[in-house]
């Protein structure tokens, strides 16, 4: 029996950083979506300054990936000079579309020649929406509402179709959050931080009051107090109701693919280069396997073990636990999430002392946990970027060593370049 045809949906990864942009590049991402400081919704993220365009534009041609700018915020009348003014920088330098959804900056962007994703805070979750859009601002992407199922996917693209006609919904791409942190909200659109805390969710501000612990306790009768030992407090902490899980749709990737994805976004600006190579790395591999080896007659048992194994992976970088989302439908029991639930920790090991780059050798300064030979190290650094490599010996001042501790410091061969002052990292 023949195996339906679908295309390869693009994995797109979060970059916070240049350190996370090089994970990303280098753990295969077709594209990555990034924000500029104060103009996206993550604005606690560490972000990039205007400058940094034309070098991430560069960074990811040579990777042949392309570059995303988010400016999914909402905007006031005072900053559409500024807004105007990154929309042009970002044509300039080559950026290959920008993430909105308020429509002045999708007018910016339309008036300067580039293309827009609607961002998922415009929750579209249906065909006659997307066609709208697309008639009224030339929208050809939608990251669709978080709240929407694998039937809804699929029966948007067949109504698209019908709606606009074969020939210009095969213009029409539809993109979902594949991987990562989930809100308790409607597409984000949230205002408890705003109330609680005078941070806005909606500027990119969110103070996640949602993943707290809370104590609940009765309401005083008739204005006498309740004495704490009577008050039958209950201390929300283990199981927080309103902190979701993170979203993991790994173990049913071909059912976004079969549904009509065309692209899947992994969430995590806010998160570390490890976190970004890690979780970017699983989806290309799993991505790659479906693609190249479905049509073979062991595939089933092969993709399960190689899921099985991924899965593994995933848990050992950060996760509140793991839920399907919506895709599935409603997800009930996965508003409980406890915090870290991460099987591994990223530790401290030290700092790069120097670079001999003759016979590729870091010198490393261990000045917290020691590593051995077999461990996997991190070396992560503004112009550096982000690599890892596998300790196969060690040298110090006595010779070759097995184990390097606090206090010492070793030669390591490295795979490229690192340079003084690196941050070197394992995970445990």
């Amino acid at each position: 029996m023949a195996v339906k045809k679908f295309d390869k949906p693009e994995l797109m990864a979060p970059a916070g950083d240049f350190s996370c942009l090089d994970a990303a590049l280098a753990a295969g991402a077709d594209a990555v979506y990034f924000g500029l400081r104060g103009m996206n919704m993550r604005a606690g993220a560490r972000n990039f300054e205007l400058s940094d365009l034309r070098r991430i534009s560069k960074m990811c041609r040579s990777a042949g990936a392309k570059a995303y700018l988010a400016l999914n915020s909402i905007y006031f009348d005072g900053e559409s000079r500024a807004l105007a003014g990154i929309v042009k920088a970002a044509a300039r330098n080559s950026i290959d579309a920008v993430i909105a959804w308020d429509l002045s900056a999708v007018a910016a962007a339309r008036a300067a020649g580039l293309p827009v994703f609607l961002s998922t805070q415009a929750s579209v979750s249906n065909a006659s929406a997307a066609a709208q859009y697309y008639a009224a601002f030339g929208v050809r992407r939608f990251v669709l509402a978080r709240e929407c199922t694998l039937d809804d996917i699929a029966r948007m693209r067949a109504r698209l179709a019908k709606i606009l006609g074969k020939r210009a919904a095969c213009g029409i791409e539809i993109e979902v959050f594949a991987h990562g942190a989930m809100c308790v909200s409607l597409s984000g659109r949230c205002f408890m931080s705003q109330f609680q805390c005078g941070k806005s969710a909606n500027r990119g501000e969110c103070a996640q009051p949602c993943r707290r612990e809370y104590i609940v306790r009765p309401k005083p009768r008739g204005g006498s107090g309740v004495s704490a030992a009577d008050s039958g407090e209950l201390a929300i902490g283990q199981g927080y109701v309103l902190s979701p899980k993170d979203l993991c749709t790994l173990p049913f990737l071909e059912k976004l693919v079969e549904a009509g994805a065309d692209s899947l976004k992994i969430e995590g600006r806010n998160r570390n280069a490890q976190y970004v190579e890690t979780v970017v790395s699983a989806y290309r591999r799993a991505l790659d396997f479906y693609f190249e080896r479905r049509e073979t007659p062991d595939f089933e048992r092969a993709y399960a073990e190689l899921k099985g194994e991924l899965l593994e992976r995933l848990a050992s970088v950060f996760t509140r636990g793991f839920s399907e989302g919506f895709f599935m439908g409603k997800p009930v029991g996965d508003w409980t999430s406890a915090g870290n639930e991460a099987s591994a920790k990223k530790v401290i090991v030290g700092r790069v002392l120097n670079y001999y780059p003759r016979v590729g050798v870091a010198e490393i300064s261990v000045d917290d946990s020691p590593i051995s030979v077999g461990d996997r190290i991190y070396f992560e650094g503004p112009s550096t970027g982000y690599f890892s490599c596998e300790i196969g010996s060690m040298r110090s001042a006595i010779g070759e060593v097995r184990t390097a501790r606090k206090g010492d410091i070793v030669g390591v061969k490295v795979p490229r370049r690192a340079r003084r002052s690196d941050r070197v990292y394992a995970v445990r």
